[in-house]
């Protein structure tokens, strides 16, 4: 590292600090012909993102606490501003890379480096020794004890962005892969299409496996609280990402890949079911917010859909082959406890598993008694309540959603319930 007048150096490897909090901003540019697409993928302890989401480039601006932002992209010079009092605390650093289209190498690309503007002063690392590569993780921003560092790295991948997604557990999907002839006649500007699924699929199966039920196949549904309270996580996108990461169990699990949905307020709505093939938008598509207040009513009425979810199951489209089990999303104010009691009880004879999932610090009322409910034939549900969804990782919620199932198919079993 050498100092020249107020920009500090850096050379391939080395680090330097940064500050423990406000803004800083990240500028990589270049010179020449070649057109470069320019990402920022913010991941965790484990090297990889909690999802998709968390890669930020020109066809998705921001993460989904906005603390990446994508300000500029144009005329060889991409500007990043990252806000570190929003970075959430999950993500453990954010990776900045560089890819090239079609068979282009960076052998082509003259002045690639990037500089780090912060209240401390300018840090810049210019990328010298990149050859045949077709992507680039060039630096990254990183926790470090209580602040954060900046590492000039220039790693390669001759891949491109396949397998530099990959590396950061981002899964690309196979389908959209172009041919050679393709990548050449394509816009440098064309959208990346990534599966959100396909990324959430492979850490469902990692707690499949964990709970030793990687072979079983149930019937999967999700029940979405809609009451008034709920507006502003609609509005929000939260429920949007609570299906998205449902329907990847679905995915795994389900005997036809396909996830059945239901919404609730004052009264209930039997939605159309859903494959990993259809799932943006469906939460906006399905059940806009303009009807949160007009449509369902309200009101909390949990007996209305659980009664619905009962009556497809149990009779209009029974299967002793095949347990169903229902995700419940609420955020509280459960007052029904008789009811819900009730119905409970009186479906612990049919292979139907309830897992309620609290969203927010409310009154849950029976659903957090459930251990304790007497008069069932066997344990049917359970529940677990979260502050805040979108900080709550991956692996920890599936590991969380998936912990009492094994139990209950093996009580299911002995008593006959599942053919």
């Amino acid at each position: 590292m050498m100092v020249m007048s107020n920009t500090v150096s850096l050379r391939k490897g080395a680090n330097i600090p940064l500050p423990k909090e406000g803004l800083v901003t990240i500028e990589v540019k270049w010179q020449g012909e070649v057109e470069l697409d320019i990402s920022a993928f913010l991941v965790t302890g484990d090297g990889h993102v909690p999802s998709d989401d968390y890669m930020v480039f020109y066809n998705q601006k921001k993460d989904p606490e906005e603390s990446v932002f994508l300000q500029q992209n144009k005329e060889k010079l991409v500007v990043f501003t990252i806000n570190l009092d929003k970075l959430s605390s999950v993500i453990q650093s954010c990776s900045f890379t560089a890819t090239l289209d079609g068979q282009e190498t960076f052998r082509t690309v003259q002045g690639l480096a990037i500089t780090v503007n912060s209240p401390q002063g300018m840090v810049h690392y210019e990328v010298d020794d990149a050859t045949e590569e077709r992507a680039l993780v060039l630096a990254e921003v990183y926790r470090y004890q209580s602040y954060f560092k900046f590492r000039a790295i220039g790693r390669g991948f001759n891949g491109g962005l396949k397998p530099l997604a990959e590396s950061f557990g981002v899964k690309v999907a196979e389908e959209e892969a172009l041919s050679v002839q393709e990548e050449k006649h394509t816009p440098s500007n064309a959208p990346i299409h990534l599966s959100k699924i396909d990324l959430l699929k492979k850490k469902v199966t990692i707690s499949l496996e964990k709970k030793k039920i990687q072979q079983v196949r149930a019937r999967v549904a999700v029940v979405f609280d809609a009451s008034g309270s709920m507006s502003l996580l609609y509005e929000k996108g939260v429920v949007q990402r609570a299906f998205e990461r449902v329907l990847a169990v679905a995915a795994c699990m389900d005997d036809d890949g396909e996830l059945d949905v239901w919404f609730f307020g004052s009264k209930s709505m039997r939605a159309n079911s859903v494959t990993e093939k259809d799932y943006e938008g469906y939460i906006e598509r399905t059940y806009p917010r303009p009807k949160i207040f007009s449509g369902l009513g309200v009101g909390n009425n949990e007996p209305v859909v659980m009664k619905d979810v009962i009556k497809k199951y149990v009779k209009e489209d029974p299967r002793s082959d095949l347990p169903t089990y229902i995700i419940f999303f609420s955020d509280g104010g459960i007052y029904l406890d008789h009811k819900i009691s009730k119905i409970l009880i009186d479906c612990s004879k049919e292979n139907l598993f309830w897992q309620f999932v609290g969203i927010g610090n409310a009154n849950y009322g029976v659903l957090q008694k459930l251990d304790q409910l007497p008069g069932r034939v066997i344990d049917n549900a359970g529940f677990f309540a979260l502050d805040d969804l979108d900080k709550v990782t991956d692996d920890e919620l599936y590991n969380r959603l998936l912990d009492e199932f094994p139990s209950w198919l093996t009580s299911a079993k002995q008593h006959g319930m599942i053919q």
